[in-house]
């Protein structure tokens, strides 16, 4: 047989928590981790958005459409990684979107805007100060700052450095960049700092509405002159669109706060989401709806190279195709600024990528300067950026614990109540072994409380009260591993084997009743977690955590300790107190009890268990072989 070597697992075991520890702390001083976990909604408070739906149409609103609208912002909130958030209708239409702790802007951002994705060609980009339409000599003419471009992915190696334009790539052609173009307005252009000093918004507006030349009534025309040869054309750029555009004031952050009230088959103007430029806008040409997937990841080139550049590739459906494509080759025909696709997201233009050449397949992908945040947050805006309502925000408000700290104690309370318990019972019947499962469930204690942390920081995982009674519960199935195990060694013992070879036997009988036995609470925990909601989710998830610990405890520390005490005087010699005492476990066979000592079999009032049955027919076959083997000898 092979020597065992119980240090080593134990070794591993704690290395992996200690790197573990480590991580953390070093989270904690580098990044926003913590040493404590995060809670949820009922045990800390948070953030609560109440919403209410609105159609630009003023449409009956549907239960489907509120249902949809629910699954949407659920997935926007999770896939930014916050956990245990509670989505909830309120009344017939509101929606009530409670978010655990201090979520950052760009969660409640994800929350906020609501309303329509939508992919709309560029007329015009202007500086984000409202426009002097009376200086005209000042003309100047202003570079466009550009940090993406659109490639498809099977368009070979794209390798070259983001430009200052944005700028795209076609399906099956190297990278192709265009040079910084200047980016020129429908009207002049004085300095926005001149223009903030010396002119006033009513002076602005009346000099925007005589440029933009009203007909004789007074009134702005909304209609093209001729009809537009495509959403690219800038017959769109209406006198009522070029003096909404003239006014526009993208350094007011009253208009950055999103809505979208454009008629997606019209033209629209709109601001940057970071205020930085205002642009004027063709009709839409593909519908966020159209997208079926999108994501986020290092550029791969065509040899299979991983670069360090971060991309967003994604996917149409067929209508979206046949969009994206004839969009894409007109776009790519055109000059800076109109081969911008500008994504509207909420009335706020999150991009505006150029297009090189026509994009036929249906899939794109964005790269340009982008980091691993920002290639995240541009993923999961077209993923979740559709709505099929748009929704205003009626009120924002922080809200407190709805259950508390003091119910938190009380849990801890009871999980120490019930950990208190299960010892007692382990002392008075298993004596010593009793320190073993001790040492065992501190061990499973600590690595459970750092997996939760961990998690917490790796992925905005928060611990509920329903996490809580999980944890409760899972005492006693780490508990129940230990006494399968100390059962099955005693019961070798009885048979009359010797308490080293007991430990061995014993641990290869029962492994398999312990991993059955984890198997199963892990297949109920995760049927749990797929098909409960809300704080169910909470209860099977630490259940199932809890399982994978007691598993990796049980192989990786309870028995190769075993096998370390069992080599002591105490525990090898089968001390009294040590619960592996033969003569207390009544064990009828000879048995070896260590420096070429046995003890002679107790003698019984009553009937033999199996087990004394098992050891006795042992005991005798031994016994007989010995003495043939004597006898051959004699001879």
């Amino acid at each position: 047989m092979k020597t065992p070597r119980p240090a080593r697992p134990i070794i591993g075991l704690f290395a992996a928590v200690l790197v573990i520890l480590v991580s953390i702390v070093i989270g904690s001083r580098v990044s926003d981790a913590s040493l404590t976990p995060k809670l949820a909604l009922d045990l800390e408070g948070g953030t609560q958005l109440i919403l209410t739906p609105r159609t630009e149409d003023g449409s009956e609103i549907s239960e489907d459409d509120i249902n949809q609208a629910i699954e949407i912002i659920r997935q926007r909130v999770d896939a930014s990684g916050v956990a245990e958030a509670e989505i909830t209708r309120q009344g017939q239409q509101n929606i009530v979107v409670a978010l655990p702790g201090e979520p950052d802007e760009a969660t409640l951002n994800l929350v906020r805007q609501s309303a329509q994705l939508r992919f709309r060609p560029v007329l015009f980009i202007g500086s984000p100060a409202t426009i002097d339409p009376g200086a005209l000599e000042a003309l100047e003419e202003e570079a466009g700052e550009a940090d993406s471009t659109i490639t498809d992915p099977g368009a070979g190696d794209a390798t070259a450095e983001p430009t200052p334009e944005p700028t795209a790539e076609p399906t099956s052609e190297a990278t192709a960049t265009s040079e910084p173009t200047a980016t020129p307005e429908p009207t002049a252009t004085a300095d926005p700092t001149e223009t903030a000093r010396t002119w006033t918004r009513e002076e602005i507006e009346a000099a925007a509405f005589t440029a933009a030349d009203a007909d004789s009534d007074g009134v702005l025309s909304a209609t093209p002159a001729s009809e537009p040869a495509d959403n690219s054309s800038t017959l769109w750029f209406t006198e009522q669109l070029a003096f909404e555009y003239y006014v526009l004031d993208c350094l007011d952050p009253a208009n950055l706060a999103g809505g979208d009230t454009f008629d997606p088959a019209g033209p629209a103007v709109a601001c940057a989401f970071d205020g930085s430029a205002k642009y004027a806008l063709g009709p839409a040409d593909v519908e966020g709806t159209q997208i079926t997937q999108a994501a986020s990841g290092l550029e791969t080139t065509s040899t299979g190279t991983t670069t360090n550049n971060w991309i967003v590739t994604m996917t149409f459906d067929g209508e979206g195709t046949d969009n994206f494509t004839e969009a894409t080759t007109r776009l790519s025909q055109l000059p800076s600024p109109q081969d911008q696709f500008a994504i509207v997201l909420d009335g706020l233009v999150v991009m505006a990528p150029s297009v090189d050449d026509p994009i036929p397949t249906g899939q794109a992908q964005i790269s340009g300067s982008l980091d691993r945040e920002s290639a995240a947050t541009l993923a999961n805006q077209l993923n979740f950026g559709s709505l099929p309502l748009n929704f205003e925000v009626q009120s924002e408000e922080q809200i407190s614990a709805t259950l508390g700290l003091e119910q938190l104690q009380r849990g801890v309370l009871a999980g120490v109540i019930g950990l208190g318990l299960v010892l007692l019972y382990m002392m008075f019947q298993y004596r010593a072994l009793a320190v073993v499962a001790a040492a065992s469930l501190t061990v499973a204690a600590l690595i459970t409380y750092l997996m939760i942390t961990l998690l917490g920081w790796t992925t905005g995982y928060r611990l509920s009260l329903a996490g809580v009674a999980g944890l409760i519960v899972a005492i006693g199935i780490t508990a129940d591993s230990f006494i399968v195990y100390f059962e099955r060694v005693r019961d070798e013992v009885r048979e009359g084997r010797s308490l080293q070879d007991a430990v061995e036997f014993g641990w290869q009988r029962a492994r398999r009743t312990i991993i059955v036995s984890d198997a199963v609470n892990l297949l109920a925990a995760t049927v749990l977690y797929f098909l409960a909601v809300g704080g169910v989710r909470g209860f099977a998830f630490t259940l199932g955590l809890t399982t994978v610990v007691d598993l990796a405890v049980v192989v990786m520390f309870t028995h190769p300790l075993m096998q370390l005490l069992i080599r002591t005087r105490f525990f090898g010699q089968g001390h009294r107190l040590s619960g592996l005492d033969p003569e207390r476990l009544g064990a009828s066979a000879l048995t070896y009890r260590g420096r070429g000592s046995f003890r002679a079999p107790a003698a019984r009032s009553g009937p033999m268990t199996i087990a004394e049955r098992r050891a006795a027919e042992a005991a005798r076959e031994k016994e007989a072989a010995r003495v043939a083997a004597g006898q051959e000898e004699e001879r």
